[in-house]
């Protein structure tokens, strides 16, 4: 006799557990590739954004016009452009309050612009802890279930008489499908995981590149106001 050996033959002649562990998996796969499209599309804006300002920035623009700029678009700025926005208005505050010490307004703006800094690095890692969770825990997950596809298939074949290659193959078969779609859902969270905590780094790294240097610039501009002040 021929049997019926796709996969959704196994899985509707599968135990419960089996059915509900493959559904979760099915599920948490399908949150996990909604999750790394968006990630996806907010990486590239995000870097778009930046590469924008920062070609802005360095055209020679005047700091005070950028500034102004910044605060009207503030929701649709770039994190770099929101960065360089907190560290310019500690900078006049504390230059509205006549703090003329250059060491205090430039630690003001430098802690302004690393609190943002941090909030935008915050915004950046959302969902990457749960791309490791799936990436970790789906396959094991899996192995749940084909385990208990596994005990349910023999408990059923403890009945029969006579066990035969073509008795025990479909109740295996239907328990390795969870360990299957476990890796499914694995396999491209990890994947993603990875790609996405490097392209992370690198945004990160280039935000702190330009706040040392804009954090240079706003030294030289102190320097120059204080000479000419003397």
């Amino acid at each position: 006799m021929t049997q019926d050996l796709s996969i959704v033959q196994f899985l509707l002649n599968a135990s419960w557990v089996v059915q509900a562990v493959v559904a979760l998996l099915v599920v948490v796969s399908t949150v996990s590739w909604a999750a790394i499209f968006r990630k996806v599309f907010a990486l590239k804006r995000v870097n778009a954004k930046n590469e924008d300002f920062e070609r802005e920035f360095w055209s020679g623009a005047n700091l005070n016009d950028l500034y102004a700029a910044a605060a009207q678009s503030a929701r649709q700025a770039g994190p770099m452009e929101r960065i360089f926005a907190s560290g310019m208005r500690e900078y006049q505050k504390l230059r509205e309050r006549r703090i003329t010490d250059s060491g205090a307004l430039l630690d003001g703006a430098r802690r302004a612009m690393r609190a943002s800094f941090q909030r935008e690095l915050d915004a950046l890692e959302v969902n990457l802890s749960f791309l490791a969770s799936v990436g970790s825990v789906s396959p094991y997950v899996g192995l749940f279930g084909t385990v208990w596809g596994i005990m349910h298939a023999f408990t059923g074949l403890a009945a029969l008489a006579q066990v035969t290659l073509a008795t025990v193959a479909p109740g295996i078969a239907e328990a390795l499908v969870a360990t299957a779609i476990g890796l499914f859902a694995a396999i491209p969270a990890v994947v993603a995981y990875n790609r996405f905590a490097h392209d992370i780094d690198r945004v990160a790294n280039r935000m702190e590149t330009f706040m040392e240097e804009f954090s240079n610039i706003l030294q030289r501009n102190v320097g120059a106001q204080s000479a000419s002040g003397h």
